[in-house]
């Protein structure tokens, strides 16, 4: 299972969810000041006895949201709340009274401009964190134009402002950013062999501190997608706060990754002609010797393969000190004469710990392997493994030099973890407990929330 953990001080982790409102507090004010700037009014006309008026060209040309707070409502969502504030604005006035005509560009401010949003977060059919309600609350205490006279009761119509801001955010809010959370990838391919799933497996949890998602965080076999490996292992807890974001990280989000590669029958390897170290193929001729000549002694010279296979899913184990991934593999030494089909000389199990050491950039979940612990013994005697003693230093090196190049070269790619396009992880650290792993981070934003939705909308007209 996975954790990812927002809060008030903040954690994420793979299923369960932590952040600070503090980076996106200003994100947010950002977001609704350019939503607010766009709201669009219509042009006026009217009367009132002798008052005759027509207002056209509305524009908002500044806003100041002075006093503006993000933060959790429990068991709902977030909450944005903007106090005492203002909005200026802009328009064209006619106005003909009796006789005189009035026209001209007049600038007004709205004051004590406050509203109390709440957002409702839920998961929503296809596991996706969405915005599934909310309620608005906006008030102007007052109205101020630049001028004076009688005539200033005919703009007591831009009271109507305060009608408008509620349905602009709510549009933006239930579509706008719905659509960026759209691009959050839930179920998606990690390679040729392997998918992810990152659904939500219930609606959001949210205290006074913070907002906890616990994802499905499993990985799948493409070849048969239904194929699981039951979950046992410990839940992650987080418990801590100073980062914006937490991701905690259980055995079973590695385990079902290497299960999933596993059924994949990629763990796989033959260690053959120019892959065969020299002195490895020396020091196994001369082990096997005496059974090749028993043989055929004409198969002398026939060339000395490795082939390996891993014989059950590899395990992961996460302590405080670090983690390791346990592999049991068979290894079965081969001759390879021309023209006809590999003999086998012998086969042996070989039992490998690496540790494993976790990192992360930008979106991208990595694994860099190191051998820790090699043994082999035979599959038929222990007599035969006495005999294989010899060969432990010679096959770790191969080990070392050829295969886990090879795993990393893998690894190193990562996998990306379910952030919205344009919003990164940086200033990570990675905490290591009993059964999982921690990774505080916090966020960093290479596009502000206006950029991203609009980006969203242009890939979604290309397609």
């Amino acid at each position: 299972m996975s954790v990812l953990k927002v809060s008030a001080a903040g954690s994420l982790s793979l299923g369960l969810l932590q952040f600070t409102p503090t980076l996106m507090k200003a994100e947010t004010q950002r977001f609704v000041e350019q939503e607010i700037s766009d709201i669009v009014m219509p042009e006026m006309q009217g009367n009132e006895g002798r008052f005759q008026y027509t207002i056209t060209d509305i524009k908002i040309i500044a806003l100041d949201l002075t006093n503006v707070d993000l933060g959790f409502i429990p068991t709902v969502g977030l909450l944005f709340d903007v106090q005492n504030s203002s909005i200026t604005l802009s328009f064209h006035r006619r106005i003909l009274y009796w006789f005189f005509y009035d026209t001209g560009l007049i600038n007004a401010s709205a004051e004590g401009v406050n509203i109390h949003t709440a957002l409702t977060l839920i998961r929503d059919l296809d596991g996706r964190l969405k915005i599934g309600n909310i309620s608005c609350d906006a008030k102007i205490n007052r109205m101020r134009a630049q001028f004076s006279g009688t005539l200033s009761k005919v703009y007591d119509f831009l009271a109507s402002l305060n009608q408008k801001l509620c349905p602009v955010l709510d549009h933006a809010a239930l579509v706008h950013v719905n659509s960026m959370l759209d691009t959050v990838p839930v179920r998606s391919e990690v390679d040729d062999y392997i998918g992810i799933d990152y659904s939500l497996l219930s609606d959001p949890q949210v205290s006074q501190r913070s907002l906890d998602m616990d994802f499905r965080g499993m990985f799948f076999s493409l070849a048969n997608e239904n194929e699981h490996l039951p979950n046992v292992a410990v839940e992650p807890v987080i418990r801590e706060y100073d980062r914006m974001v937490y991701l905690a990280l259980s055995e079973y989000f590695f385990d079902s990754g290497m299960f999933a590669y596993y059924k994949a029958g990629i763990f796989t390897m033959d260690i053959a002609n120019e892959r065969m170290p020299r002195d490895l193929e020396v020091l196994l001729r001369t082990t096997y010797l005496g059974a090749i000549v028993m043989m055929n002694a004409a198969l002398v010279d026939a060339p000395i393969a490795l082939y390996l296979t891993v014989t059950s899913p590899p395990k992961t184990s996460i302590r405080t000190s670090g983690a390791t991934v346990s592999v049991t593999a068979n290894v079965r030494v081969m001759l390879l004469p021309a023209g006809r089909e590999p003999i086998q000389l012998s086969s042996m199990t070989m039992e490998n710990k690496f540790n494993a050491k976790v990192s992360m950039k930008g979106k991208r979940l990595a694994v860099h392997a190191d051998l820790r612990r090699f043994k082999i013994f035979s599959n038929q005697s222990a007599l035969e493994s006495l005999a294989l003693i010899p060969l432990q230093a010679p096959l770790k090196t191969m080990l070392q030099m050829s295969v886990v190049p090879l795993i990393n070269n893998w690894t190193k790619r990562g996998v990306r973890i379910p952030l919205a396009d344009g919003m990164d992880f940086i200033e990570e650290v990675v905490e290591y407990h009993n059964g999982f792993i921690v990774i505080g981070a916090n966020l960093h934003f290479s596009k502000g929330l206006r950029e991203m939705i609009q980006g969203n909308t242009t890939r979604a007209s290309d397609l």
